[in-house]
């Protein structure tokens, strides 16, 4: 039996991007696997880091229009998705897979969202070479939790804690197909096709382990912040075209001016860094307005190719 072709994520997205779409592994230390999806052909390659708790899924409502013009990975980080989990889960397990991966895949672009661009960020920090250029799309900084009113960070722990046990008693598979529905619709208007979309993100977070790990990575993101200053002290800024797109809706007012702020710092950190806040996009820049976020990666990725020798 082909094995690959029963995979509820490539059944889906194969039914979403007109080329072929692969599965692919990397085995990482004790033989653990570091799983991803690929489609599209042209050089230089683009990989995706989707934001906290989420997989290389997340990305399919743009995924199709990045095949087209260049060759697309969207993996799957350590306990989530298709990746096996790792003994420890740290910033620093977290980085070295990226770094694993875009020396096996690269030199590529790197395209983060939220937490996920953090780790793209240190992931370009940390191999130059092998970085062509650099999205990041709203992404996380380590300063901005600060400016999370207190009641948010309470309730947003609270659903956290919860979600482990949800599963453990059978009620997740409510929250998961809402959420895989919601991707589903914004992918395509194509019931059954729908319906694979859904199925696979439901497949995403089959286990226990998986649904944890969504916990884990949110309550890494919020005690990092003296690690992630010491690993850009540490590091010089790559020379290569960089984007970084916020939101403009869905946040407290203070909360979104600290995020323009800090955005605008990161990206006068790279010499080629550009800022653009998206009009009329939620956290998740990459479903609400994807055009804004493809636009981005295709001009980083024509501007590497200008520059390459």
């Amino acid at each position: 039996m082909d094995t690959e072709a029963q995979d509820p994520v490539i059944r889906a997205l194969s039914r979403l991007v007109p080329g072929a779409v692969a599965g692919r592994h990397l085995s990482r230390e004790s033989g653990r696997r570091l799983g991803w999806v690929e489609t599209g052909r042209a050089e230089p390659a683009v990989i995706l880091v989707s934001g906290a708790g989420e997989v290389g899924l997340d990305w399919a409502v743009i995924l199709p229009a990045l095949a087209e013009r260049t060759r697309v990975v969207a993996y799957d980080r350590a306990g989530l998705g298709a990746s096996d989990p790792v003994a420890r889960l740290t910033l620093d397990s977290q980085v070295r897979d990226l770094v694993a991966l875009l020396d096996h895949v690269g030199p590529a672009v790197l395209v983060g969202h939220s937490w996920g661009g953090l780790l793209a960020e240190l992931a370009a920090l940390a191999r130059p070479d092998r970085t062509r250029g650099v999205v990041l799309v709203d992404a996380f900084h380590e300063d901005t939790t600060t400016e999370v009113p207190l009641a948010l960070r309470v309730s947003s722990n609270l659903v956290l804690n919860a979600l482990p046990l949800l599963k453990a008693i059978g009620l997740f598979n409510r929250i998961a197909v809402n959420m895989g529905g919601e991707l589903a619709r914004r992918c395509t208007d194509d019931p059954g096709t729908q319906d694979l979309v859904t199925a696979a993100y439901l497949a995403s977070y089959g286990t226990y382990g998986q649904v944890a790990t969504i916990r884990a990575e949110n309550r890494l993101a919020n005690s990092c912040a003296r690690e992630v200053r010491a690993a850009r002290a540490a590091s010089a800024v790559p020379d290569v075209p960089m984007r970084i797109l916020t939101s403009t809706r869905g946040k407290p007012a203070a909360l979104h001016q600290r995020s323009r702020e800090l955005a605008d710092r990161t990206a006068a950190l790279f010499p080629r860094g550009v800022h653009h806040a998206v009009p009329d996009s939620g956290h998740y820049i990459h479903k609400d307005q994807p055009k804004a976020v493809v636009d981005a990666v295709f001009a980083v990725v024509a501007e590497a190719d200008r520059r390459a020798p």
